[in-house]
Formats: structure tokens, C-alpha cells, sequence
């Protein structure tokens, strides 16, 4: 296992940092499109979509990949397992959407 050192640390919290940054952002943008009764069907649903965090892109990105690493496979590796995990995973990218 590998230990952090400070630079990952660093990295870390900057990340985390920004991360807040944006939630805080998007809270206060929310707050006053409510209290200036602006707020719309389009409005939320921007909104909704923006609060994917950085970490859940990237797994949903992974897991995009993964879906298509095994559909190009599928063929070189006739397995009902390998098929039922693609499955599988395609139905949770959907519905995470």
C-alpha cells in the first residue's frame, strides 16, 4: 500500500476545496433564483446535473469504459459471466443517468 506524501495531501484538499467551492457556488445561485421565484423545470434540471461531484464523473467514466472494453471482447471471450457484468453494468450507467 502506498503511503501519502504531503504533495498528495495537498493535492487532495485542493481538490476537495474546489469541490466545495462549486457546491457553495451552486447553493447560493439556487437560493437566490428561489428567493427571486426564477426558478423552472429547466433551472433544477441544470442544476441537478451540475452536482455530480468529481469523483462520481470519473467512476461513471470508468464505467463507460469498462461497458465498452467487454462489448469489444465479447466475442474473443464467449462468457455468460463476462456478458451478465456488461449487462449489468450498462444497467446501472442508465439509471444513474
Amino acid at each position: 500500500m502506498r503511503v501519502a506524501n504531503k504533495r498528495d495531501l495537498i493535492t487532495a484538499i485542493d481538490a476537495s476545496t474546489e469541490e466545495l467551492h462549486q457546491r457553495i457556488d451552486m447553493h447560493r445561485y439556487l437560493m437566490a433564483t428561489i428567493l427571486e421565484q426564477r426558478v423552472g423545470d429547466g433551472t433544477l434540471k441544470r442544476l441537478s446535473l451540475s452536482s455530480y461531484s468529481p469523483v462520481e464523473t470519473r467512476l461513471k467514466e470508468a464505467l463507460s469504459e469498462t461497458i465498452e472494453v467487454l462489448e469489444q471482447t465479447r466475442k474473443a471471450f464467449k462468457s455468460k459471466r463476462l456478458e451478465a457484468l456488461r449487462k449489468r453494468l450498462t444497467h446501472v450507467l442508465i439509471e444513474s443517468k
